[in-house]
């Protein structure tokens, strides 16, 4: 399995927790992470692994065992993608989870932009 797949096997398993948790009282919150997930999905898997961001993620050891890794701090960015106010589009994530690995943000911490 590529690369780009498994970074994108991973969004979708965020994806649907997010739209599992969709409920009527959170504004869309929830099901606009999850769409903005879905779409970084797609977008990433186009992608294939020769792409710049994708050898960055893979030179700092984010596969393993056939799967993708993000780490405490990408799993927090990941978690909260588009939540709360638009943070970009599937390009912008990536660039974020590759910037936030390159420079070893504490967990919780969001890169400047």
């Amino acid at each position: 399995m590529q690369n780009s797949e498994m970074i994108a096997d991973y969004l979708l398993g965020r994806a649907r927790w997010r739209l599992d948790r969709a409920e009527l009282d959170d504004e869309g919150r929830n099901a606009r992470a999850a769409l903005s997930l879905f779409d970084a999905a797609s977008y990433i898997r186009a992608l294939g692994d020769g792409d710049r961001l994708i050898l960055r993620l893979h030179a700092a050891g984010r596969f393993a065992h056939g799967r993708y890794d993000p780490g405490p701090e990408g799993e927090r960015l990941i978690r909260s993608w588009n939540y709360d106010a638009p943070d970009g589009g599937p390009h912008q994530l990536l660039v974020t989870l590759a910037d936030s690995v390159a420079r070893g943000l504490v967990p919780g911490q969001r890169p400047s932009r």
